[in-house]
């Protein structure tokens, strides 16, 4: 009765992910290598999983991480994956990697930002988008979100603010439902406060995704943002940083950016 009491908050826990992932115990099972009755007397408390089921499930629910050795704790084993500091010497291979992504991405803007979309690193060609920006948005910690769509940051210079705002906060709002964090859901509330009336949709697109339009001194520069990470990351840092690149989404921008001096 003890271990299975000492084991509840990993039950609760487990049910949370699932039904945020919004899968069944059936499917869940299916992924991780079990049946549903093992998953619902886990759920339910009347079956203690051990280490490696606990590990599965939460593979199979795609947990981040930080929040799989949250789920081993809770179900009274130990971590399972290290956070290295990222100016460890363990991780100056991922550190140069990473510079090298940035130096490829010239002359176009790019950032590598943590799991709460903090600045961890940039390009020079990141210069297009703070330009203009007040000195305070660009005190560690930098919030890429913020430093958008912040009066004092860039968005009076973004002539598509509404579309682009409104974009903004529709991705941070799909990241807080599928991964919960307090700092994210404050952020969220704060730069809702700084966008009005959600414009109709299809206002500014091109073709499928939203232009970021900038205004510079050289001209507009419309740009298209991609994300990626490292998809087989064993360590929580590395897992948790991304890469956010700004690319041209015409050839005038792309001209543009590239004459720009840095």
């Amino acid at each position: 009765m003890e271990a299975t009491t000492a084991r509840a908050p990993f039950a609760a826990a487990l049910r949370g992910w699932r039904e945020r992932r919004r899968v069944s115990q059936l499917e869940l099972a299916l992924r991780a290598g079990t049946t549903q009755r093992h998953v619902s007397f886990i759920e339910s408390e009347r079956s203690v999983p051990g280490r490696a089921m606990v590990v599965r499930l939460a593979e199979a629910l795609e947990v981040p991480l930080r929040e799989r050795n949250a789920l081993l704790l809770a179900a009274g084993y130990a971590p399972a994956y290290p956070e290295t500091p990222l100016d460890d010497d363990a991780l100056a291979p991922v550190r140069a990697a990473l510079d090298r992504i940035l130096e490829g991405h010239l002359p176009y803007p790019a950032v590598i930002a943590d799991r709460r979309g903090d600045l961890v690193s940039s390009n020079a060609a990141f210069d297009a988008l703070t330009a203009g920006a007040a000195p305070e948005l660009l005190q560690p910690p930098v919030s890429i979100a913020r430093l958008l769509l912040h009066p004092r940051g860039l968005a009076p210079r973004i002539a598509n603010f509404g579309d682009w705002a409104w974009h903004v906060i529709d991705v941070l709002e799909r990241e807080r439902v599928r991964n919960p964090d307090e700092r994210l859901s404050a952020l969220i509330e704060e730069l809702t406060g700084y966008v009005g009336e959600r414009p109709r949709a299809g206002h500014d697109h091109v073709g499928f995704a939203v232009p970021l339009r900038l205004r510079a001194d050289e001209g507009e520069l419309r740009l298209l943002t991609t994300l990626t990470h490292f998809g087989t990351a064993l360590d929580v840092t590395v897992s948790e940083l991304r890469l956010e690149a700004f690319l041209p989404a015409d050839e005038e921008t792309a001209a543009l950016l590239a004459r720009r001096p840095r």
